[in-house]
């Protein structure tokens, strides 16, 4: 029988009018961003719809407003009554999926992140640390290259995206050290992320202890739907939660492991639900016989809807 799985996008999918259509159009998603807005007590349509860029990109904001634009997007899919039989989120997406799930409501969700993202820019000054997709190259590969590359300062794996998609993290000199010696190595791309932290990394363990304090405040509710974290690539228990939202603040996203997990618990069919379509191409390269769809607009939900209805 066909299993169908909702997924959440990252930092990085942001960007300016983002699920503005279907705030427009479904009465409940704008509901979402009001909630945001009194829960962080910022204008949230203001800072999404006609903000800019530059305030968008720090990592405070970015992180409750990708969650709000993809909550936001989900309304649609269950007002028509579709609902999905696994969810996962890359990186601070994990949050929509347990929003989803049911295990955190959505203000304690875009709270946390509103403090996650400053604990993690204030964990590592501006310029100290950096990150690198590296194109090409095996898991092995990569992580014989960040051990070489070491006696520069923290270099390591931070996202398992896809394979031949790893991301590097850590301090600036070894990851660009180590981008070299991947590109010696026969990468076909080593390219630097216009990021301000260097994320899912050892640097961020102290970060990971100020948000600890912060999920020990917050409620886990029941689950009702399983959710895949980034940490182990497992499905998590609810015991589990806030620890592995802890340990994901430090340590690689394995969003390649998330994936094969639910394929290989029946998924094929992935909704990638908010800003961008990034992760559909993940999955794709991850298993091209899987169906993809994105929702981030009324184009991209109608053809959705027809999809999944069929």
């Amino acid at each position: 029988m066909s299993k169908t799985a909702f997924v959440f996008p990252g930092q990085g999918a942001q960007y300016i009018g983002m699920a503005k259509e279907i705030y427009d159009q479904y009465k409940k998603a704008s509901e979402v961003f009001r909630m945001a807005s009194e829960a962080l007590e910022i204008d949230m349509e203001n800072m999404i719809f006609h903000g800019d860029e530059d305030n968008l990109k720090i990592t405070e904001n970015t992180q409750p407003a990708i969650v709000t634009a993809s909550i936001a997007c989900l309304q649609p899919l269950l007002d028509a009554g579709i609902r999905a039989d696994y969810t996962a989120g890359l990186s601070l997406g994990e949050y929509a999926a347990h929003v989803y799930a049911g295990t955190l409501t959505f203000t304690d969700a875009v709270k946390l992140l509103k403090m996650r993202g400053r604990f993690i820019q204030e964990a590592v000054p501006l310029g100290e640390g950096s990150m690198a997709a590296i194109l090409g190259l095996s898991r092995e590969c990569v992580l014989d290259i960040c051990s070489q590359s070491e006696k520069y300062g923290v270099v390591e794996p931070a996202n398992y995206n896809c394979p031949g998609q790893i991301v590097i993290s850590g301090e600036s000199k070894a990851v660009e050290k180590a981008s070299a010696l991947a590109l010696e190595k026969g990468a076909k791309k080593a390219v630097p992320l216009a990021v301000s932290a260097p994320f899912h990394c050892s640097m961020l363990v102290q970060a990971g202890k100020r948000l600890k304090n912060e999920l020990d405040k917050v409620e886990i509710h029941p689950m009702r739907t399983p959710v895949v974290s980034n940490v182990n690539g497992k499905i998590v228990q609810e015991d589990q939660v806030k620890e592995t939202l802890v340990q994901q603040v430090s340590m690689p996203v394995l969003w390649e492991d998330c994936i094969r997990t639910m394929i290989d618990n029946g998924v094929d069919t992935f909704v990638e639900i908010g800003p961008g379509k990034v992760l559909c191409c993940f999955i794709k390269k991850i298993d091209k016989s899987v169906k993809t769809v994105n929702i981030e607009d009324m184009a991209s939900l109608e053809a959705a809807l027809l999809s999944l209805k069929g």
